[in-house]
């Protein structure tokens, strides 16, 4: 809500994506869809059925001069991302947009410096960020319950549709990079990564990809990205020094588990002759699943959005967020370049906004780089 009525707002693309945003968007209280732009009106009155009383528009441009549209999703090719989102901001629109952000870093820190500048919300649907277990491993490891992070590693790998004009790290990675950021304490941060991709197919680039991050406490993360492969995996295991948490989307009894399970150095190393024996020990303890709500995440996404707009703040995936993880996607560009090198990650510095709007009343409960909470 937005002065007490709901917020309107426009889904831009009626494709793959677009009627997920469509549904959602009609269900969520704080919303009230306004349009459905495409490029074809056929397609978008498919998508709408022969009753709704969501308009079809064709014509970015007068959706965009409509007082009744506050907020836009852009559900578009990913190429189309810089171009349309500005024209919304500059329209006066807040905007939630699809990954990633933009095709460049360097258009994604225009559209956020828009934002900034103009007091809109930039949003970017990074929808795992939203799931029950992301948001359940995102308060363990900021809560300090899993103890110090020790490693990351993120399994996304399926017979996927070999995109034309991206690689494999640029589709499917963004999901695992946005978790990563959204769930990592607010000291610790990606400081280099190292790439390699083949492409046995020869689509003319990468169709298997294997990332590792450096981070800044020393820790390691891995992403394994993968058009190939003939069976689905889904899983996400965060190691603590206390507990381990394993994420397997795909299972549909127990997707999170906590195990207690795990090494430990041993303090004793004064006998050097047995130096390999004593150099670790081994804990055994209990194996956990937290009961987790079904919730689904796009619906969460839309309720972050409408409360970020109504509450004049950055949501929890915010334009920041969205130029922390394609920095890691060009970084990675670079190291698949050079065969792997390691690349040093830029740093996202997050800047005052010049006029007045949603910076200057953050809420306390909101973390140091400006992320809300996510509430449903």
């Amino acid at each position: 809500m937005e002065n007490g009525n709901p917020i309107g707002i426009a889904v831009v693309g009626g494709g793959y994506w677009g009627p997920n945003l469509v549904r959602n968007a009609q269900q969520t209280p704080g919303l009230r869809l306004e349009y459905l732009c495409d490029l074809s009106e056929e397609r978008a009155q498919a998508v709408l059925g022969n009753y709704s009383t969501v308009r079809v528009s064709t014509s970015l441009t007068d959706v965009l001069a409509d007082p009744a549209v506050q907020a836009v999703a852009i559900a578009t090719p990913a190429a189309t991302h810089y171009a349309v989102a500005m024209q919304a901001l500059e329209a006066g629109k807040h905007v939630l947009i699809e990954k990633p952000l933009a095709p460049s870093f360097e258009e994604g820190r225009r559209l956020v410096e828009a934002a900034e500048r103009l007091g809109r919300v930039l949003m970017v649907d990074h929808t795992f960020c939203y799931t029950s277990e992301v948001r359940h491993i995102r308060e363990s490891v900021r809560s300090g319950r899993i103890g110090d992070l020790q490693y990351l590693d993120s399994v996304r790998i399926n017979l996927g549709i070999v995109q034309p004009d991206v690689d494999v790290l640029w589709d499917l990675a963004p999901h695992d990079l946005s978790i990563f950021d959204a769930i990592l304490p607010d000291e610790v941060h990606p400081v280099s990564v190292a790439a390699h991709g083949s492409d046995p197919v020869g689509a003319g680039h990468a169709c298997v990809a294997h990332l590792t991050l450096r981070l800044s406490n020393g820790a390691l993360a891995h992403v394994h990205v993968n058009w190939l492969s003939p069976t689905k995996i889904r899983t996400f295991v965060v190691g603590g020094s206390k507990r381990t948490l394993i994420w397997d989307d795909l299972n549909p009894t127990q997707r999170l588990s906590e195990h207690e399970r795990g090494v430990e150095r041993n303090p004793d190393l004064a006998d050097a002759d047995v130096r390999g024996r004593q150099l670790v020990s081994y804990r055994t303890g209990d194996t956990v699943a937290p009961a987790l709500a079904n919730l689904e995440a796009l619906r969460s996404v839309m309720v972050e959005f409408a409360a970020a707009i109504a509450e004049n703040r950055r949501p929890l995936t915010d334009g920041f967020a969205g130029l922390r993880v394609l920095a890691i996607l060009e970084a990675a560009a670079e190291s698949l370049a050079k065969d792997g090198q390691s690349v040093p990650i830029r740093a996202v510095e997050e800047f005052p906004r010049a006029t007045a709007g949603v910076i200057e009343s953050v809420p306390t409960t909101m973390a140091r780089r400006g992320r809300g909470e996510v509430t449903v």
